[in-house]
């Protein structure tokens, strides 16, 4: 079997990823807040609820989170999947990022210097707990101090659903949607009448 698969040396190839703008500033009331891209973003707790984010030390975004203690993780709709990555090759010391894309920052959920971005369908407000010096990377933990989500991802009856969103990933490279809903937590194991039901409440391909 060993002859249909290709050898590679260690590597990061962990596909799809969440593909996420992270909003941030410094403590300078002047200065402009900043947004990075960021792909190497993931869940690490639930109680306390504690996300984190990679950055390497040379990143614009590193020393404005490091100084202010605070990130806001946004996350990315179809509609800024181009913002994403222009956030991703540009730097916030040559450009103004949310002018050249037409966002805006809005303020965040218990944050005093990071703020949201505006445009995306919901946010995770962060107060940096941890760095990690890793490598290549220093690994923020951040605790999760105040999440937003847009109204209208929202059913009459008051369940969250994000497949709405259209959020987008990055898989290898290129980024892809996430849309289209396949199953749910569970769905290997619900009665048929459960599966039915639970299935007909999500947006599908033909939508």
């Amino acid at each position: 079997m060993t002859e249909n698969f290709r050898t590679f040396d260690p590597c990061t190839l962990l596909a799809p990823v969440p593909a996420v703008m992270v909003s941030c500033k410094g403590r300078d009331e002047k200065a402009a807040p900043n947004i990075v891209t960021v792909a190497w973003v993931g869940t690490v707790n639930s109680e306390p609820p504690m996300v984190s984010i990679s950055l390497r030390k040379e990143r614009f975004s590193h020393a404005l989170v490091e100084q202010s203690g605070e990130f806001v993780v946004n996350l990315v709709d179809e509609p800024r999947c181009k913002a994403a990555d222009f956030c991703g090759v540009r730097s916030g010391r040559d450009v103004d990022k949310f002018a050249a894309c037409g966002l805006t920052a809005m303020p965040a959920l218990n944050m005093q210097y990071a703020p949201a971005i505006a445009q995306c369908p919901a946010y995770l407000a962060c107060k940096v707990r941890q760095v990690l010096e890793l490598g290549s990377h220093d690994m923020f933990i951040g605790e999760v101090v105040g999440v937003q989500v847009r109204e209208d991802l929202f059913a009459e009856d008051g369940s969250l659903h994000l497949e709405r969103a259209g959020l987008i990933a990055y898989n290898h490279g290129v980024y892809q949607s996430t849309a289209d809903v396949l199953g749910f937590f569970g769905h290997s194991v619900a009665r048929p009448d459960v599966l039915e039901r639970r299935m007909k409440s999500y947006r599908t391909p033909k939508d």
